[in-house]
C-alpha cells in the first residue's frame, strides 16, 4: 500500500482521519504542542484498518504522524506528562463546535478515560504515513 496522506478541513474530513487513527497506539513522549506555532502533533503506530479488511492474520501497523494547526490551547486528562514512556491508544477524534464559526474543540479520545482537548480555530488537521510498515500478529478488539 502507498503512503497515507490526508488533510481535513471539515468535520467530514475529520471523520476519515479518526478512522485512519482508530486504534492507534503512542508514547506520551510523543506529544508535542507548541503554543508559539499553534501546532500540536503526535507521532504513533497507527493500525491500517483498510490493509485489514477480510484478512485473518497478516495485520499491518505505519509509523505516521497526525499535526493539528491553529490550535490555541492543549488540556488533557488520564495522562501523566511526566511519564514519556507510557503507551496510549487512540479512539476516536472528534470535533465540537462552539456558535456559528469555525471555531471549536478537536478531541482526542484515547482508552482508559483518557482524553486529550484541543481548541481550534478552525479544523486543520493533517495525517501522513512517516515510516515504513510492519506486521503485527493481532487486530485490535473492541466489545
Amino acid at each position: 500500500m502507498t503512503e497515507l496522506k490526508l488533510l481535513a478541513l471539515d468535520t467530514d474530513d475529520l471523520d476519515v482521519i479518526s478512522a485512519h487513527m482508530q486504534d492507534a497506539v503512542f508514547k506520551v513522549g510523543d506529544l508535542h504542542w507548541s503554543a508559539s506555532e499553534k501546532a500540536f502533533s503526535l507521532a504513533a503506530n497507527r493500525f491500517d484498518w483498510a490493509a485489514a479488511e477480510g484478512k485473518r492474520k497478516g495485520f499491518e501497523r505505519h509509523r505516521a504522524a497526525l499535526v493539528l494547526k491553529r490550535v490555541e490551547a492543549v488540556r488533557s486528562n488520564g495522562i501523566n506528562r511526566a511519564r514519556k514512556e507510557d503507551v496510549m491508544s487512540l479512539l476516536a477524534i472528534r470535533f465540537t463546535q462552539k456558535g456559528e464559526g469555525p471555531d471549536g474543540t478537536v478531541e482526542l479520545v484515547l482508552s482508559g478515560n483518557a482524553a486529550i482537548e484541543l481548541d481550534v480555530e478552525c479544523i486543520e488537521v493533517a495525517l501522513a504515513d512517516i515510516g515504513g510498515a510492519w506486521e503485527t500478529p493481532t487486530r485490535p478488539r473492541h466489545p
